[in-house]
């Protein structure tokens, strides 16, 4: 036997929960409104029928597995998929470590792991849903195998707006133009970058604009590079902010960065978990002459985004 269905099946069996499950399977990035629908169905359904109900989950995305020269990134952590998982009344998130040899598994392999070691009774699926070796396995194949195995699929229609069907495609496509209330609409809440404050060049500080610096994944979807409106989120609450995002031209730097200046807070924030939400784009990434140039910018910004949360 391959390591990787005994790797999956560890896994499968630290989430399983003891009980008839009712389960939806995929990557989930993001989270977005048509995985919520998915999802609330899972859920809905789940509950009437009297089973616990879970998200069976990948780590890293299959498409890196599949394709390793393709350039993906993250629309959310995975601890924060896990969190938006479970705000939707997701019993157990399993979270399978995707490798070549589980990409190999047959589509009634691996249903098959999900039903012995879940004990899972319906699948919940999208319609564009497929599993196994080539993606052999569709609703309709996976349904005939559940009659055989004891279980049953249900299959939800795809949510679109405006026509087109609302995935993570579409997210990602908003993100890059910056266009964050389309992002917003999406995703059905605001998409927002967590992480540690670390130090900094301190730059903003001698600017008059002291800034926190965010640490994020280099795996990590980043919007347009600019400058945003911003919610950021403390220990006491939600303050007003506006971020920069972006490569910093005027002083000649190479890899982004998010740095948010909170505005009416004073304070050290440093090693502190900062989560930042983008309500709007203000401007794209700019060049100064100068710093002074810079500092009126910056000033402009902070009025813009005043301006805008009022």
């Amino acid at each position: 036997m391959s390591e990787s269905p005994i790797l999956a099946r560890g896994e499968l069996s630290r989430a399983a929960l003891g009980c008839d499950t009712a389960v939806a399977i995929g990557v989930f990035d993001g989270v977005h409104r048509g995985h919520r629908y998915l999802i609330g169905r899972m859920v809905e359904r789940g509950r009437r029928e009297g089973l616990a109900t879970m998200v069976v989950t990948f780590h890293p995305h299959p498409r890196l597995v599949v394709q390793p020269q393709s350039a993906l990134t993250y629309l959310c952590g995975l601890e924060e998929r896990i969190e938006l998982l479970r705000e939707l009344g997701v019993e157990s998130v399993a979270i399978l470590s995707f490798t070549s040899e589980l990409a190999q598994l047959s589509a009634r392999e691996f249903v098959s792991l999900l039903v012995n070691e879940l004990r899972m009774k319906l699948l919940v699926v999208g319609g564009d849903f497929a599993l196994g070796r080539g993606r052999e396995g569709d609703a309709r194949t996976i349904a005939v195998i559940g009659r055989e195995m004891g279980f049953a699929v249900e299959e939800v229609v795809l949510l679109t707006a405006g026509g087109e069907k609302v995935g993570s495609s579409a997210v990602r496509l908003a993100l890059a133009r910056g266009d964050m209330e389309t992002v917003a609409s999406l995703l059905g809440r605001l998409f927002s970058l967590r992480g540690p404050v670390v130090q900094g060049a301190e730059r903003g500080r001698s600017l008059g604009f002291p800034t926190a610096n965010i640490a994020f994944g280099l795996d990590r979807a980043l919007p347009a590079f600019g400058v945003y409106v911003t919610r950021a989120y403390l220990v006491d609450g939600a303050y007003p902010a506006v971020t920069n995002i972006g490569l910093r031209p005027t002083f000649g730097e190479d890899k982004p960065t998010v740095e948010t200046h909170i505005l009416g807070f004073e304070g050290e924030l440093h090693g502190q978990e900062l989560r930042i939400e983008l309500l709007h784009r203000l401007r794209g990434e700019m060049r100064f002459p100068d710093v002074d140039a810079l500092r009126e910018q910056i000033e402009k910004d902070i009025a813009a985004a005043r301006a805008y949360l009022s």
